[in-house]
């Protein structure tokens, strides 16, 4: 989902590339919300910056929506505005993986790879729904929320269960 049709063509273009055949599109979050409750979508990839509702917006509308047909979606958010706040605002949303424009064709390969061959478990705590944020398990961390195995393994657990 992108404003940007130019952008929109690149990114099927890549796509098909890549071997995917049932490409949909949407022109705001209202269609792409739609498409996910009506069809079978193994991925989406949205744009930051849409109107109507920003793309950090849609994907806690997925995340959290008790309406919402596939909390579990993997999202990968496709945009030009990368600065360290609007990444931590995607991460924090719930989104999977994190693509800079301009795109190219081994990055979107990249993290759709990263999606299929080392999926992120989904984790529930308070104010938060999506994968795991944390990407490698670091020893030296010590605060509260560390996280044990057997945290994990709850948190992974009460996730797939809903």
């Amino acid at each position: 989902m992108d404003d940007n049709s130019h952008m929109i063509t690149i990114v099927k273009t890549i796509l098909r590339g890549f071997g995917v055949v049932k490409i949909f599109e949407a022109r705001d979050a209202t269609d792409a919300f739609a498409l996910l409750r009506n069809d079978s979508i193994d991925i989406v990839i949205v744009d930051y910056q849409m109107h109507v509702l920003d793309g950090v917006d849609f994907v806690k509308l997925v995340r959290t929506s008790t309406d919402s047909a596939n909390r579990f979606v993997p999202i990968i958010m496709l945009t030009a505005h990368s600065e360290k706040s609007r990444v931590t605002s995607a991460r924090d949303a719930g989104v999977t993986e994190f693509c800079a424009k301009p795109v190219t064709a081994n990055e979107l390969y990249r993290k759709i790879s990263a999606i299929v061959n080392s999926p992120r478990p989904f984790v529930k705590v308070t104010g938060y729904f999506g994968p795991d944020r944390r990407r490698r398990n670091d020893k030296k961390f010590g605060g509260q929320e560390r996280r044990t195995e057997t945290n994990e393994d709850t948190d992974t657990r009460a996730a797939s269960n809903e």
